[in-house]
């Protein structure tokens, strides 16, 4: 009896995590969304085709654009500036982009003041690229 009994306990200390992991699968893939009202059973699929494609990374002047850009729309465009000129000083690779960063702050400064106003801001940050920026924005190019 206890030879048998051991042999079944075996059996299932195998068998049983295979049934439960596989059963917690396919329990979670059959739950529709939470939050959709849609009619649609919306389902978690195991596999993708995209599996092995990793998130991209950006490049650091493309974040500091993005961020002095959100800062001119926040505050102003001599924030903007001002922290341009400061993360270069910080961060000498940067320089190499300092002209396109400042030339984009100054066309986002004109569609936010207008070219008079946009033209206020301008500072030597780059080699007056902002106030380029400004003046190409204006023109329309």
């Amino acid at each position: 009896m206890t030879h048998t009994a051991r042999r079944i306990g075996r059996s299932l200390a195998l068998v049983l995590p295979v049934v439960l992991v596989l059963s917690g699968t396919l329990a979670v893939t059959s739950v529709p969304w939470a939050g959709h009202t849609t009619t649609e059973s919306q389902m978690l699929t195991a596999s993708s085709e995209n599996v092995s494609v990793r998130a991209t990374s950006r490049a650091p002047q493309d974040v500091l654009r993005d961020k002095l850009l959100t800062e001119l729309q926040e505050k102003d465009a001599g924030t903007a500036l001002t922290h341009l000129q400061r993360a270069v000083e910080e961060r000498p690779s940067l320089a190499k982009h300092c002209v396109s960063i400042a030339r984009a702050l100054g066309r986002a400064a004109v569609d936010r003041y207008g070219p008079t106003r946009a033209q206020s801001f301008s500072r030597p940050v780059c080699d007056t690229s902002f106030a380029t920026g400004v003046s190409q924005q204006t023109q329309g190019s």
